[in-house]
């Protein structure tokens, strides 16, 4: 999320009625609900992990031992225990 000078993008109109509520401080306008993205949507973290998780799934199909895994993807063996249940119920 970044800034945007009030100046740059409202009527001098809207700017002087908010001042009336907040005067030079910070204020969050969010998103209109049809227009939210979900979470990791916009910088690509949900496909990432979605693809590390497929992958951890495919190797432990394989045969590779979840402590294996455990060490190669830095993640505790409960985790990949949960991660390996629900790629399983994804994959039924």
């Amino acid at each position: 999320m970044k800034y945007v000078k009030a100046h740059n993008v409202l009527p001098e109109e809207i700017i002087e009625l908010v001042q009336e509520y907040i005067d030079g401080e910070y204020l969050y306008i969010p998103r209109k609900s049809e227009n939210q993205k979900s979470w990791g949507e916009k910088n690509g973290t949900r496909n990432s992990l979605k693809r590390r998780n497929n992958e951890i799934f495919k190797k432990y199909a394989r045969g590779y031992k979840v402590s294996k895994l455990s060490e190669e993807y830095f993640l505790s063996e409960q985790s990949i225990r949960k991660i390996i249940s629900k790629e399983r119920k994804l994959c039924s």
